[in-house]
């Protein structure tokens, strides 16, 4: 899970996600000691105030423990979400409770007296270049003031454009200016991507779970949902796909190879490929969301299944909501075969995105400042990732088990002892936190017991305590201690 480059990082830093790498990967089990820390100096050709260090902010990530006279160990880890048992896909819809629920969870999380830790949106100006986006508008109004008094007719800012088509080498796509049209945000690129491939009364093939606002969305267009089992660690059933692929049972897919929101897992690299060649043989679009792609953990980053898409039939879907101004809500599609049709619907749908937010953006990308940017929030988002593992680990009850993801801030949490998760968010809310349950997830009764929680506000007192306290009263409704067994 390397992602800090030599060049961009103190040697500390770069110890410590070694020896974090070593954790994560089994080579160091927990319980194990680590290397004496002349030892670890030696081996490493660093000084002992530099194994200090990392060893300490290893130990903030919750990740090892100092043992008094006798050294540093890896503590214990959260057991990793088992695959659920195999089942059938079904034809559904969402019923009225299952929207009822989305509607109240989003009301908790917009009231400003909660204290959120699962909104997938950081909530602190220090997660995003604030200061040289305003900059860069700043300069931009003084030489252009009329940038203000024009429109930006699609399919949008060609720098913009440009620069995205430029960034998507990096994950594996071969795009041109005119392969892309600029959107409001990734949610009207998924619903532009659906009016386009489908037609009320389709099935929409849908992982399980998955980001709980496709389902108003869908049910908003008359679309019916198929739901297809998703492991937590490698992503959609590509068997069970084929199998609903061969009973022609789906008009379109959505899915999320790559950090998949709310699991966090990706795909490997074959299966992205068996999917690129699955939607292509049969004919099925696929709408790829890719919001989280460029928020990986790995370098080099892991392609997007458009990067093996033969025939045009993947629609990618993405933006720059959680990497560089959500208020900005720019977003973008390469749609593929379906591109001129996509771009007409653009046209009498929202028509155009603010040419003054778009160039903005264009020149941020253009001035290289969104690389270490990005390499800035990988590393901030993966110690956070594993210190609220640790948070967990300590706090809530023993056999809880959480997903391990691959980039982003997001991941799963399942309970024992069957607790119901959607008593345990009215709970919370009579103490003013909120969470969201996993029934929100999925259209069937699986994920009663699980949760997803996120990781992209400060981990200050307020936030800490949210989570230990939500911990604490799942002990209480399971009659399970807390802490690792």
């Amino acid at each position: 899970m390397s992602i800090i480059e030599p060049q961009e990082s103190t040697l500390y830093h770069q110890l410590a996600e070694t020896l974090a790498d070593a954790i994560h990967n089994g080579t160091w089990l927990p319980g194990s000691r680590l290397p004496a820390i002349r030892r670890c100096a030696a081996t490493h050709q660093v000084s002992i105030n530099t194994v200090l260090t990392a060893y300490r902010l290893l130990e903030d990530r919750g990740l090892i423990e100092a043992r008094p006279q006798s050294g540093y160990y890896v503590r214990g880890v959260l057991p990793s979400v088992k695959a659920q048992a195999s089942h059938r896909a079904k034809v559904s819809s969402p019923s009225s409770s299952k929207l009822d629920l989305i509607e109240a969870v989003f009301a908790a999380q917009n009231h400003p007296d909660y204290t959120n830790i699962s909104l997938a949106c950081p909530q602190n100006s220090d997660f995003f270049p604030t200061a040289k986006i305003s900059r860069i508008m700043a300069s931009l109004l003084r030489r252009e003031p009329n940038l203000i008094g024009r429109y930006a007719l699609p399919p949008g800012s060609e720098r913009l454009r440009r620069e995205i088509a430029r960034r998507a080498r990096d994950l594996g796509m071969t795009l041109t200016t005119d392969d892309i049209t600029l959107t409001h945000g990734c949610m009207e690129a998924l619903q532009l991507a659906l009016r386009v491939v489908t037609k009320p009364g389709d099935c929409v093939g849908l992982e399980t779970p998955t980001y709980f606002y496709l389902f108003p969305l869908l049910a908003s267009l008359g679309l019916n949902v198929v739901e297809i089992p998703t492991d937590p660690q490698h992503g959609l059933s590509l068997d069970a796909l084929e199998l609903v692929l061969q009973e022609k049972r789906i008009q379109a897919l959505v899915a999320m190879p790559t950090v998949q929101n709310p699991l966090g897992c990706t795909m490997k690299l074959e299966d992205k490929k068996r999917l690129a060649k699955l939607v292509n043989r049969y004919q099925i679009p696929l709408i790829e969301d890719g919001l989280y792609d460029e928020l990986q953990f790995c370098w080099p980053l892991s392609p997007a299944v458009k990067a093996f898409d033969s025939d045009g039939w993947v629609l990618h879907c993405a933006s720059f909501t959680k990497t560089v101004a959500p208020d900005f809500h720019v977003g973008w599609i390469a749609a593929g075969r379906f591109s001129e049709d996509l771009a007409r619907l653009k046209s009498v749908s929202s028509l155009t995105e603010s040419r003054l937010l778009s160039e903005t953006l264009g020149h941020f990308l253009e001035s290289g400042g969104y690389d270490h940017h990005l390499r800035t929030m990988r590393r901030r988002y993966a110690a956070q990732m594993d210190e609220a593992r640790g948070l967990i680990a300590r706090h809530f009850p023993q056999g809880t088990r959480a997903t391990q993801p691959s980039g982003g801030f997001i991941f799963w949490v399942e309970l024992p002892g069957e607790i119901d998760c959607i008593a345990l968010f009215h709970r919370l809310l009579q103490e003013k936190i909120c969470l969201t349950p996993g029934a929100l997830y999925t259209l069937s009764d699986r994920c009663n017991s699980a949760l997803r929680l996120t990781c992209c506000y400060p981990f200050d007192e307020r936030y800490t305590w949210a989570l230990k306290r939500t911990g604490a009263l799942a002990c209480e409704m399971s009659g399970i201690p807390a802490g690792m067994i």
